[in-house]
């Protein structure tokens, strides 16, 4: 995978690592108000997350006799809750692009965690060793930091490249690919498989990885290796992961990804056919709502977030551009947080969303409605609020 794109995210993995929690406490739970709120949890005393890490990264991967899991050992704990919670306790999500605490994956599992959820993540294999490294040293542990004040736990992390489907489809240069080295069993078929025999089942799968290796180049003068590279990296990719995790979901469970508005609008400067990749992630959302609705019983649906200050993002270049544009030209003057995309999330995963499904969802201070930019010259003399950013 060449450089990271899209406005928002990528990521994929490497062996299977465990990071355990501190001692169990309660999961907090997300309350459906502007800001997310949870029961007071029992303190419980922080375990350093050395700890929980195996000692070498590139040992054999662990194997899971009777685990008790989060899921498996709060189900029978589930208590009501006044209002209208999204409580996800009992439930466990595999997020498929978390390679580092400032992307919208992150931002997603944080919230799924908040609601109560089990988390799994996949890492993109040659991004894998620093990610263990960054949560075995605690680099991440402010950004670990739920509503509660507990840290967020990530039960288990598999390596993942979801550009390839089957152990047959990697090239052999890949194979000897020093980045790969020590990894095992990570194309999507190999990690359904494994989640399965860890697990059993899941209820949530988040796609949030894209990868476009031309993505500063226009489109015009995109090569057709680019340009499929982009499609499989970004959008094929979820359709391969519902292939072979749906299988492994529970009824009633929801399956999200990211896009972006580049899909349906002119971008300049979002190039390599990323934009083409957003359109048929968009479309196939629909389409797998159908297939998907009606075979497994589980939702489909993608969120198209505005722009983040994210690593990833920053590859494109201009990324402070958009942002400073939808601050100016946004009917909500504000720079969208990685929360506010995470707890939308929250919500599609929940049974408050129960009958949502092949839908859009844009989470980007309402920039998508806009038909013009009223920072343009062109009106400066029409009274149009402004100055109102907060």
């Amino acid at each position: 995978m060449a450089t990271a794109t899209n406005m928002m995210h990528i990521a994929i993995a490497r062996p299977p690592s465990t990071f355990s929690s501190r001692e169990a406490s309660k999961p907090c739970v997300a309350l459906f108000t502007s800001n997310i709120t949870c029961a007071k949890l029992k303190a419980s005393s922080h375990i350093s997350s050395t700890h929980s890490l195996s000692q070498n990264v590139n040992s054999t991967p662990l194997r899971f006799g009777r685990m008790i899991t989060k899921a498996m050992s709060d189900s029978n704990d589930v208590k009501p809750l006044p209002g209208l919670p999204i409580d996800l306790r009992g439930k466990r999500a595999f997020i498929a692009g978390v390679a580092d605490d400032n992307g919208y994956g992150w931002a997603i599992a944080k919230s799924l965690a908040a609601a109560g959820a089990e988390i799994l993540v996949g890492t993109w294999v040659p991004a894998l060793n620093i990610f263990e490294s960054s949560l075995r040293r605690g680099k991440f542990d402010e950004s670990r930091v739920l509503p509660d004040g507990s840290l967020m736990e990530i039960t288990k992390v598999y390596p993942l490249d979801a550009v390839y489907d089957t152990p047959e489809d990697v090239p052999e240069d890949v194979k000897a690919n020093k980045r790969y080295a020590g990894s095992s069993k990570w194309t999507v078929k190999e990690v359904a498989e494994s989640v399965k025999e860890d697990f059993g089942s899941i209820d949530i799968l988040v796609h949030s990885l894209a990868n476009g290796p031309e993505v500063s180049k226009p489109l015009l003068e995109t090569s057709r290796y680019g340009y499929l590279a982009a499609i499989s990296a970004s959008s094929y990719s979820y359709v391969s992961l519902l292939q072979h995790f749906a299988p492994i979901m529970n009824r009633g469970g929801a399956t999200i990804s990211l896009t972006y508005i580049a899909s349906e609008r002119i971008i300049p400067g979002y190039g390599g056919g990323m934009s083409s990749a957003k359109a048929a992630l968009e479309s196939d959302t629909q389409v797998l709502a159908f297939e998907a609705g009606r075979k497994h019983g589980i939702r489909v649906n993608t969120i198209s977030a505005g722009p983040l200050r994210s690593r990833a993002a920053k590859a494109i270049g201009f990324i402070d551009m958009m942002i400073d544009y939808s601050s100016e030209n946004a009917p909500l003057q504000k720079e969208l947080s990685a929360e506010e995309v995470g707890n939308a999330a929250a919500f599609l995963a929940s049974p408050l969303a129960s009958a949502i499904t092949g839908t859009v969802l844009y989470v980007d201070n309402g920039l998508n409605a806009m038909g013009v930019g009223v920072d343009s010259p062109v009106f400066k003399d029409l009274d149009i609020p402004r100055g109102n950013k907060n």
